[in-house]
């Protein structure tokens, strides 16, 4: 028994042995990092201060370098830190969104960490450094990360020795250089993230063929610059992002080789051609963007079999052809965008099989036939339709009992849809957000259970250009509690002015016929920025607190309907408007000062009222307004020029006095001090933006831009002009129908931006300056209806090549019409009135001396462009000179004087 016994115990000690080592292994304490390499980390936490501010987009998560403690013997337990758990080494450093601010160079201790595989940098602020060359020393490094993290420069060649760099990320960064064509090197990649770092130049293609490369995201890059080379069966990408760039060509045929990819994003890059039918071997696909292209020809039915696929975008391309029936074999998609294209047919019935589609737009192609309302509204999972722009004939059932249930839609965009009716489907509505049923022909009244559609949701409602007359019993104030936007321009509206919601942002109901006064309930509605209520009927005064309701008031907009009384004067203090159109109404009295507390206003138009005023010049003051326009008012007396050194009307760019009673010189002060009239691009004349307010209107998950457009009617090249959008370069002075005397001063020359001139119609005298010459944008001259004399400057001709308009008829004018310019085609009524004009146009032949052969003593230099006192002094000096130079020859060599002038000898007899 003892022998076997001692058999089980030997056999029991040799199983238990290795748990036993195991145990006592593992009861050992873990190896300790590194001094050389826990100080290089001290060090590196050193050389930065911590700045939770350094970051504008609020990345800074928290400092886990706060965590480094010179005291503490293991740095492997750091925050970010990653050791070897065999060796102690440092293989990891993760101290993305730290708050690190600070530069880095090639000398930082962080590259003393030689073994590191993981680095991340991400989302800290590094000072704008250049990325360090350094980093190719790191040979062991598989993953790099140094997205934004404000680095600059370019990205180091040095890089290409990473042969075992698997994830590179430098999105974010700024580096605004090419791509070094090295990167092509490294053969283990398997992730290239280079997303918005603004490169440039021509992508390597060699890239695409590295072997094991699987993601590319190259977005958002306006100067970079490539084509997609042939793929084989090898290449193993799996998503492949490439918008935003300046990538171009066709889409190669064999990029259906790609059987692994299920992302593919080419949107809004310079592709042309046709669509390969081989995409629709990709039958990973998940996600396809085509869209902002252009690309021609059919969508590729092919696409059909993509049945994995989600988003499909293909907007704003030249599709033509059919929408095809198989693309609703992908029963996956919830996405789809073929918006903007030439698309014809119809919308396929059978799309009622997509039944997770959520979004669907087919606006602005070539559509059209009946469209059942019912196959989009079975399915239950759509929320954003868009219809619009198409020539559909839209049917909704009318059934009052239909019990089954409907897709609660959220946006819904009909316009264009030759619609007579608010569509039934509505009263069922309750989530929606955006309406829109604009330029159909909707007649009649606004039913009263429209007032009930979505109370709570609705945002944003357009029922402008149709023709509908008013409200069926709609309350005093409109109940849709959220409305944001309300568009109810150009239709037959009749009665009060209706009230929107205290929610309401935009409000522009124009081009109605609505009556009555200003409902005072509108200065209510404190979160106001647009308020148009142009071309009606409205009567009676301005309400003075539409002055100072809303700090939000960006235009105010009343042109056109029968308003009178005074201007408001309680302008608020600090408030944002930026355009105030009272024109065409007949308000009286003068201009309020309180207007000089708008210090944002861009645009004033108080034409075609009856206001009886001396010249504002104190809007001068107003450091944004651009455009001024006091036209058809009674407004008298002189303009004074301002003080010297004083700047005025610093941004002014338009201003029309035209059709008042201004009398005096023209004021040459203001003309030597409208700097933006100048020099558009000058430092010291910024312009705004494009004279638009835009209001960015973002629901769920897409943008509906609304731009509100400021428009003006001023004269140009002689007829009165409507400008729906005002062009952000014109640049044009109108004086004209008003008093003004004297001459016009040389100071004009130095406004070179000029578009349009008017001066015509007053009683100005002299000649025409050749400073004009210097007007070299001009496209429009008026000069008529005064008393200018002379000559027209040769230079006008040769130097003014824009000019298409020009009317100098009925002064005094007399000599040539320049020729060989394009004076010759102006018509003969640019110059009637002027009895002493001669040449082309007109029949009338010039004589030698109208030509100016020789010059007639009664043609004033100053018609030639110069200044009459330095010519009369000249002539002074030189015959001084003569006179004194003769009396000295005469008097000391008369033998000589009567030799040489031998055709005078009778006066020297008499001597």
């Amino acid at each position: 028994m003892k022998p076997s016994l001692a058999f089980a115990c030997f056999l029991f000690f040799v199983t238990l042995f290795p748990f036993m080592v195991f145990s006592f292994s593992s009861e050992q304490p873990a190896l300790l990092c590194h001094s050389d390499e826990r100080l290089a980390l001290m060090q590196l936490k050193d050389s930065f201060i911590i700045d939770k501010q350094a970051l504008a987009n609020g990345s800074c998560a928290y400092p886990k370098v706060d965590s480094w403690d010179s005291q503490s013997v293991d740095c492997c337990s750091w925050d970010g830190i990653e050791c070897d758990q065999n060796t102690g080494l440092v293989i990891g450093l993760d101290i993305s969104s730290s708050c690190l601010y600070g530069s880095i160079n090639s000398t930082s201790t962080l590259f003393r960490l030689v073994h590191l595989q993981k680095l991340n940098l991400a989302k800290n602020h590094f000072n704008y450094s250049v990325i360090p060359y350094a980093l190719g020393n790191l040979s062991m490094l598989t993953n790099l990360n140094l997205s934004s993290s404000e680095f600059s420069g370019q990205i180091p060649s040095e890089i290409s020795n990473l042969h075992r760099l698997s994830s590179l990320d430098l999105s974010y960064v700024d580096l605004a250089s090419p791509i070094p064509s090295v990167l092509a090197n490294l053969s283990s990649l398997t992730s290239l993230n280079l997303d918005s770092c603004g490169l440039q130049g021509m992508f390597p293609l060699a890239i695409f063929q590295l072997p094991k490369l699987e993601t590319i995201w190259l977005v958002r890059y306006s100067d970079l610059k490539g084509y997609l080379p042939e793929f084989n069966f090898s290449t193993k990408l799996k998503e492949l992002a490439l918008w935003n760039t300046r990538f171009s060509g066709e889409l190669p045929a064999s990029i259906g080789n790609l059987d692994s990819l299920e992302y593919l994003g080419l949107g809004n890059c310079n592709f042309t051609g046709s669509v390969p039918f081989t995409l629709g071997n990709l039958l990973n696909l998940k996600f396809l963007n085509l869209g902002n292209n252009s690309f021609t020809g059919l969508v590729p039915p092919t696409l059909g079999n993509l049945t994995k696929l989600c988003k499909l975008y293909l907007q704003s391309n030249h599709f033509t052809g059919v929408i095809p029936s198989e693309l609703t074999n992908l029963t996956q998609l919830t996405f789809l965008d073929l918006q903007g294209n030439m698309l014809q047919g119809s919308v396929p019935s059978s799309i009622s099989r997509l039944e997770k589609l959520n979004f669907f737009d087919c606006d602005y192609n070539r559509l059209g036939g009946l469209l059942e309302m019912d196959a989009f509204l079975e399915l239950k999972n759509l929320q954003y339709l868009f219809l619009s722009l198409n020539d559909f004939n839209l049917v909704s059932r009318n059934d009052s009992n239909a019990t089954r249930p409907q897709a609660q839609l959220v946006d819904i965009g009909l316009r264009y849809c030759h619609l007579t009716e608010f569509p039934y489907f509505l009263r069922h509505q309750h989530r929606l957000e955006l309406l829109d049923l604009s330029s159909n022909n909707i007649q009649g009244q606004i039913p009263q259970w429209m007032s009930k559609v979505s109370v709570e949701t609705l945002w944003f409602l357009d029922l402008s250009n149709n023709s509908l007359t008013g409200f069926n019993k709609f309350p005093l104030v409109l109940q849709w509690s959220k409305l944001n936007y309300l568009k109810l321009d150009s239709n037959i509206l009749r009665g009060s002015l209706p009230v929107p919601p205290l929610s309401t942002v935009f409000y522009s109901i124009s081009n109605n016929y609505l009556n009555g006064e200003i409902p005072e309930l509108l200065c209510n509605l404190s979160s106001l920025s647009i308020l148009d209520f142009s071309y009606n009927n409205i009567s009676g005064g301005i309400p003075v607190c539409l002055s100072n309701f809303s700090k939000s008031l960006l235009v105010l907009k009343v042109r056109s309907n029968q308003l009178d009384g005074p201007i408001p004067s309680g302008w608020a203090t600090r408030n944002r408007l930026k355009m105030i159109d009272l024109s065409k109404n007949k308000l009286q009295e003068k201009i309020p000062k309180s207007l000089m507390e708008c210090k944002m206003l861009e645009y004033l138009d108080l034409g075609n009222n009856q206001i009886r005023d001396s010249f504002p010049s104190w809007l001068g003051s107003l450091p944004e307004l651009n455009i001024l326009i006091l036209s058809s008012n009674a407004f008298y007396g002189s303009i004074e020029n301002p003080m010297l050194n004083l700047i005025v009307f610093p941004k002014l760019r338009i201003i029309d006095l035209s059709h008042n009673r201004f009398n005096g010189t023209l004021p040459w002060g203001y003309f030597e001090r409208w700097i933006s009239m100048s020099s558009l691009d000058g430092k010291n004349s910024p312009i705004p933006k494009y004279m638009r307010e835009s209001l960015d209107m973002r629901l769920n998950v897409i943008q509906i831009p609304r731009d509100y457009d400021y428009s003006m009617t001023i004269t140009n090249k002689g007829m009165e002009m409507k400008y729906p959008k005002i062009i952000r370069t014109l640049v044009a002075i109108d004086f004209s129908g008003n008093r003004f005397d004297g001459e016009i001063p040389e100071s004009i020359g130095k406004l070179k931006e000029l578009h349009v001139l008017n001066f015509s119609n007053n009683n100005l005298v002299g000649g025409i300056p050749v400073a004009i010459a210097k007007l070299i944008n001009l496209e429009s001259l008026d000069l008529s209806q005064n008393k200018l004399e002379g000559r027209i400057p040769m230079e006008l001709g040769t130097q003014l090549t824009f000019l298409a308009f020009l009317n100098v008829s009925y002064n005094r004018l007399t000599g040539f019409i320049p020729q060989g310019t394009q004076f010759e085609s102006f018509q003969i009524n640019s110059f009637d009135g002027n009895p002493g004009l001669c040449g082309k146009p007109l029949l009338k032949e010039c004589s030698n001396n109208a030509r100016g052969l020789p010059l007639p003593s009664s043609i004033s230099s100053k018609e030639f462009g110069l200044d009459g006192k330095v010519v009369l002094l000249g002539y002074g000096c030189g015959f001084l000179y003569g006179a004194l130079i003769g009396h000295i020859v005469i008097k000391r060599k008369p033998d000589w004087f009567a030799k040489t002038f031998s055709k005078f000898p009778t006066r020297r007899r008499m001597r």
